[in-house]
């Protein structure tokens, strides 16, 4: 999960994949070979180390360093590239300037604009607004790879398991559980577009007449109600305003969709939750991971305990 947030000056800093340093990497690509150049890191990012870079033309661009072990995390860089590229065709995300996997960097346009916060997702007129950019996002080319939480999950869960990393003691019960929604989703699905997968709020920027999604790691073909699911889940709304999304993204109420969105936010809940945990035990960001992704986990169990759970589960299996 990544985000921009408030610039912080600073000077140039290693480079997480091995490269010399972050000066250097910029450099070597062929849009800022020739130029002078500042740097400022940005906070906020959980993954990457993200950096304006303010060139002697006052051209500016952002600097995304991937983190070294992002192949845990179910990240393909490649895949990010391509699928950034079709994004910015689409209109939605910005302009991807150079990518050099060597030095594990990928420079795009810089947006000038406000990052969204949780209270803008909280706003039905942003909620609107969001819908739109989805749809438009969606109805872009394919992109180059597929997301399946249900898999990523048990990607996810493998590694943890394998490493013997931090699990919640209860966590696996809830597993069945998991394959009953996987099931109805599955047998009411309805074909994949290409997502962003992981919209949450600092993954939006406004400039003031539209909005751009940046950050095209988890980036893949899916189920569009998990795009919105998982929008409603990472800035911890209430249900109406999942409704609203919904009646803004298909132009009209549907208590399905909108069931099935509420059952891809729990299970993107329980599976970032596994995100967490690997992050907690091999991420060098200063973060509390780990109280991140028991906060997922809490509301997740809340759900899977909850008088509603088996409401929705019917609502999606009698629309099949």
């Amino acid at each position: 999960m990544t985000g921009q947030a408030t610039r912080v000056r600073s000077g140039a800093q290693p480079v997480p994949d091995g490269a010399d340093d972050v000066d250097a990497a910029l450099g070597r690509l062929p849009s800022l070979a020739e130029t002078q150049r500042r740097l400022e890191l940005l906070a906020g990012g959980l993954t990457n180390r993200n950096y304006l870079v303010t060139t002697d033309t006052g051209t500016r661009f952002i600097a995304r360093f991937f983190a070294a072990k992002g192949a845990l995390l179910a990240i393909d860089r490649d895949a990010e590239y391509e699928n950034a590229r079709a994004a910015a065709a689409s209109g939605v995300g910005p302009d991807v300037v150079d990518y050099a996997p060597d030095d594990g960097v990928l420079l795009v346009k810089w947006i000038d604009g406000r990052t969204f916060t949780d209270d803008d997702l909280n706003d039905p007129v942003q909620l609107d607004r969001v819908a739109a950019g989805c749809r438009t996002l969606h109805a872009g080319a394919p992109f180059v790879r597929e997301f399946d939480m249900f898999d990523v999950q048990r990607g996810y869960l493998a590694i943890v398991r394998e490493h013997g990393f931090r699990l919640p003691a209860d966590y696996e019960s809830f597993e069945p559980a998991v394959q009953r929604v996987e099931q109805v989703l599955r047998g009411s699905a309805g074909g994949t577009v290409p997502c962003h997968n992981d919209l949450l709020a600092a993954n939006i920027m406004d400039d003031g007449a539209r909005l751009w999604f940046v950050d095209y790691e988890y980036s893949g073909n899916n189920d569009a109600c998990f795009e919105l699911g998982n929008i409603w889940s990472e800035a911890a709304l209430e249900d109406d305003r999942l409704e609203h999304l919904v009646e803004a993204y298909f132009g009209g109420p549907s208590p399905v969709q909108t069931a099935r969105a509420r059952l891809f936010g729990l299970v993107a809940k329980y599976a970032w939750t596994l995100w967490a945990s690997i992050q907690d035990a091999v991420s060098d960001v200063d973060f509390d991971y780990w109280a991140w992704g028991m906060e997922k986990y809490e509301r997740a169990r809340a759900e899977f305990n909850g008088a509603q759970f088996e409401q929705l589960i019917a609502i999606v299996r009698e629309s099949i």
